[in-house]
């Protein structure tokens, strides 16, 4: 089976590939290399090019009319990136994703797995969320998501699109064979900070807000180990059409589908988790909360065990001993 993975050259873009090509199927990337790396793709077939450019598009299509789905992974994805540029995000991760996925209808590809965003929700009783749970997008980032869920299931209606929307809790870890992993400079997710401090790029962890109404006032979120992650496109693609089958209503072929692990765990327990890993303390201080931050969710994952068979399997322990392991040898792989 051939997949057309966009942003596969970016972190869970990378990861999907290598799942992909384990499970015996031929990842195809498409990737602008604004944030992916090259190094990532270059193990696989690899159009650097962006989603916006038409020609970029077909060219991938004509030359593997063999591609039987879409994964849609490339977009901005830091939320106080997004509040200091919001025009950049509703350009790259809205408009550029409405013509991409116009395209794929007009050249007959319609199969799209989409990658979605817990950062959607609002924030319920208990913090647990299932897909008709509330929305509230409360980042520019968290919208073009939200917006771009709306867009994709406008055009299953309209234009002959499927789509599974797959909305992601917090990915950690990396590839276990170290393949890949994490590769922005300075990460704004919390295990990648936690991973700059142990490593003593940082002075010191900032846990952000501890007033939020959680068990011990910091946010929670639900931690689910990239590869996990990257398993669950694998089935969402080898099942598509059964998935939509189960789960879709019959005159709209659009399916939402949350990925994570099903348990909470605040920034004081993944602190201590992440210490218990690592051996050692580490240094930490108290910061106000940062913009477009939520007292956060974790997810109901009912509805991936029933339509895509999948649940998560690895503890946050070993995707803290991956992220450790990754961050040691990153710049070994990547040149900066």
């Amino acid at each position: 089976m051939k997949v057309l993975i966009t942003g596969g050259a970016g972190y869970i873009g990378s990861t999907i590939c290598w799942a992909l090509k384990d499970h015996g199927h031929t990842p195809v990337i498409l990737d602008s290399l604004v944030t992916g790396r090259e190094e990532f793709a270059q193990d696989h077939i690899f159009y650097k090019g962006d989603i916006g450019d038409r020609q970029a598009v077909a060219a991938v299509f004509k030359e593997h009319p063999d591609i039987v789905a879409t994964i849609h992974c490339a977009a901005l994805i830091v939320v106080p990136e997004s509040v200091q540029k919001p025009y950049d995000y509703y350009c790259e991760n809205v408009v550029k994703s409405m013509q991409f996925f116009y395209q794929l209808a007009e050249l007959g590809y319609p199969r799209v797995v989409f990658s979605s965003s817990a950062a959607i929700y609002d924030v319920v009783p208990g913090f647990m969320v299932t897909e008709e749970s509330p929305l509230k997008p409360n980042s520019p980032y968290s919208r073009t998501k939200y917006m771009m869920e709306m867009v994709l299931q406008d055009f299953t209606r309209a234009y002959g699109l499927r789509g599974i929307a797959l909305r992601y809790f917090n990915p950690i870890g990396a590839d276990p064979k170290m393949r890949s992993g994490m590769h922005i400079k300075e990460p704004s997710h919390i295990l990648g900070k936690l991973v700059e401090v142990a490593l003593e790029i940082s002075p010191e962890f900032n846990i952000t807000g501890t007033n939020w109404p959680t068990r011990d006032g910091t946010g929670i979120r639900d931690y689910i180990h990239v590869w996990d992650l990257a398993l669950a496109h694998i089935k969402a693609v080898e099942q598509f059409d059964k998935v939509l089958e189960a789960g879709a209503e019959p005159d709209l072929p659009y399916v939402v589908i949350n990925l994570g692990t099903g348990r909470g765990v605040t920034v004081i327990e993944m602190v201590d988790a992440f210490e218990r890993v690592y051996g050692q303390t580490i240094n930490k201080a108290i910061k106000p909360p940062r913009p477009g931050d939520v007292a956060g969710a974790y997810a109901n994952a009912n509805k991936a065990h029933e339509y895509l068979g999948w649940e998560a399997s690895l503890p946050i322990d070993k995707g803290i001993a991956d992220a450790l392991k990754w961050g040691e040898i990153r710049d070994e792989i990547l040149s900066y």
